[in-house]
């Protein structure tokens, strides 16, 4: 079980991606029933440490020996032009032989790179430095279209919102889905977004209400048990399947395919963490039809089984079915 979190900075550290990690791991949430977590922000050398934003420092108090005993160590952006100190990359050596989790926010990536631990796995960062991580790093595979890649015990996430994206994601992974929604409720953020999806859309924000898909996603929420298929949703959005694909993809970055799975298993999780219902019935009330097709989806997009999530964050003191 995740207990202890150490984000690793250092000169010329990145303030808004570093609040990220911040928010989601040093925020005391106990009062809404979230995991007590020991955060601690640690440097090579404790005292002050410059941002890359003029005139705001950082008092660092911890030094790395933080990180030797963490769980999880973040990485926030950091500078792409400055070497990386080497009791860092001693440290995040030290950590993933040790079995912690790594997580990097958006540039954080290149120093994960410079010590080593991207070679040969998959990998991302923003959008901007793929190609810049992709040449530093021959050995690393890295990838655009994705906000964020868990590759072992390695998560690389890409710009800032896609920090938080991963962060819920290993708060899913660690606490259940009902715990992660419990955070991005508090932080005011969608409670999950697929690591597969696009970085960025075409249209984040449409020009007029009229050409925004949001009544048919609100829809679509509220109806994922039917059988939904692109016929009918672009038929309820007046536009042809084509036309319709095409704008839902630029509004979400996914496609309705995937969009409609990824709220399946939302809705799963959440059943199968507060109801005593049989798979079967899951299946079935979560629209995937079968126990088959249920155990297939959720494994691929969970990387576990319905019967050991369930082990893992069934709640008991809870029998009643989600509305």
């Amino acid at each position: 079980m995740l207990k202890t979190v150490a984000v690793v900075v250092y000169d010329g550290v990145e303030p808004f991606e570093l609040g990220v990690l911040c928010e989601a791991w040093g925020v005391d949430r106990r009062d809404s029933g979230v995991p007590s977590i020991d955060f601690t922000i640690c440097t090579p050398v404790p005292g002050r440490v410059s941002t890359s934003l003029g005139g705001v420092d950082l008092d660092v108090s911890a030094d790395l020996s933080a990180a030797a005993q963490a769980d999880l160590v973040c990485l926030p952006a950091m500078p792409l032009d400055q070497p990386v100190p080497a009791k860092v990359l001693m440290a995040l050596r030290a950590a993933h032989d040790r079995g912690a989790r790594l997580l990097s926010v958006c540039s954080g990536a290149f120093v994960l790179g410079e010590a080593g631990l991207l070679d040969g796995r998959a990998c991302t960062t923003h959008w901007c430095h793929v190609d810049v991580l992709q040449q530093r790093f021959p050995k690393a595979q890295v990838t655009c279209d994705v906000l964020y890649v868990e590759d072992g015990p390695i998560v690389t996430s890409a710009g800032s919102a896609a920090g938080l994206d991963a962060c819920l994601h290993l708060l899913r992974k660690e606490f259940g889905a009902g715990i992660a929604a419990t955070v991005a409720r508090r932080m005011v953020v969608a409670p999950h977004r697929d690591g597969g999806q696009a970085q960025f859309i075409d249209s984040p924000i449409a020009e007029t209400t009229a050409d925004t898909l949001q009544p048919v996603l609100e829809w679509m929420g509220a109806h994922v048990s039917q059988d939904l298929s692109v016929e009918d949703l672009a038929a309820r959005a007046l536009m042809s399947p084509r036309t319709f694909a095409r704008r839902f993809k630029a509004e979400t970055g996914t496609t309705p395919y995937h969009w409609i799975t990824n709220q399946r298993v939302m809705l799963a999780e959440r059943m199968l963490e507060e109801t005593d219902e049989t798979i079967e019935r899951i299946a079935s009330r979560s629209g995937f039809g079968n126990a088959t097709a249920f155990r297939h989806h959720f494994a691929r997009l969970r990387g576990t089984s319905p019967q050991r999530y369930r082990r893992n964050f069934h709640r008991p003191s809870d029998r009643s079915s989600p509305a």
